[in-house]
């Protein structure tokens, strides 16, 4: 496939909030998507998200009926990959834990054609160290960092590992630019960009309800209006998921050796509690689970 081929079907392995939110932009954007999880409620859940979402945008006459349902007819819903082994593209959205997302790279290598580009929505393990896992396919790995709500946030991060290709790379600019999104470069360093200036901030702000200097409501409402964020910090780790919080933060103290990134013990605690955030219900808040 050239260059100026455009990306006509895409894999997307993970079924979660991030794997869900690509597929359904890749459809929205005339792409054929394929969803795969080995977990059937896991897709049924990401079927129902899309229907939800897309009849959120008709009622407020952002897309019409017939876009809406040309868009949903664009994804399948399988639980192998070997479904969807014809995409041009795949992209893995698994759990933020090196070994799992290796493991599963020798099945993308495996399974889809020798010219699919292999892609990973990971925010920050490095594209290297994953590309090491297909050996002489580490030329078709590349980093595309989605932000959360994937189908509203504009920004995707993609980042070359060392083998990378300018072949992969240009490929990958013009999909995301196709898929409605910016890409924008950033190098293969723990966290890329968001997540080293990210993390770091909501850690600080966990130790600052710790250490008894405010409320979370009342350092979430600072940083809101003293700083014109869109949601506090402490809002923002419910969103994002504890859990993923902490996994991201781990992967920065371990390849960086700063202990600056090490999770503060509050957050640390309230993962082991099993209050994860939005999508159980509780975290730092309580909500309605999603």
């Amino acid at each position: 496939m050239s260059t100026a081929t455009p990306v006509r079907s895409i894999a997307v392995i993970g079924a979660g909030t991030m794997g869900s939110g690509i597929a359904l932009t890749a459809a929205q954007a005339g792409i054929h998507a394929f969803q795969i999880d080995v977990s059937k409620p896991a897709l049924d859940k990401a079927k129902a998200g899309h229907a939800k979402s897309l009849a959120r945008l008709v009622e407020k006459g952002k897309v019409t009926q017939v876009d809406a349902d040309a868009a949903l007819g664009r994804i399948r819903y399988v639980t192998e990959m070997s479904d969807a082994k014809d995409a041009d593209w795949v992209v893995e959205a698994a759990t933020e834990n090196v070994e799992v997302k290796k493991k599963i790279f020798q099945l993308m290598q495996a399974t889809f054609r020798a010219d699919a580009v292999l892609a990973t929505n990971t925010s920050s393990i490095s594209i290297t160290d994953l590309a090491s896992a297909v050996g002489a396919d580490a030329h078709r790995v590349i980093g595309m960092h989605f932000f959360n709500p994937v189908p509203i946030m504009k920004l995707v991060e993609v980042i070359n590992g060392l083998a990378t290709s300018a072949d992969t790379t240009a490929r990958t600019l013009a999909l995301a630019t196709a898929m409605g999104k910016t890409p924008v470069p950033a190098n293969d360093r723990a966290g890329f960009v968001s997540n080293r200036v990210l993390m770091p901030m909501i850690n600080e702000a966990f130790y600052a309800w710790m250490e008894g200097v405010a409320k979370p409501e009342d350092i979430d409402r600072i940083m809101l209006l003293g700083c014109n964020f869109p949601m506090g910090p402490l809002r923002l780790a419910d969103f994002i998921g504890l859990d993923v919080c902490h996994d991201i933060m781990m992967v920065l103290y371990r390849e960086l050796g700063n202990p600056k990134f090490f999770p503060c013990p509050l957050l640390r605690q309230l993962v082991q509690a099993g209050r994860l955030g939005d999508k159980v219900g509780r975290g730092v808040y309580e909500l309605p689970a999603r």
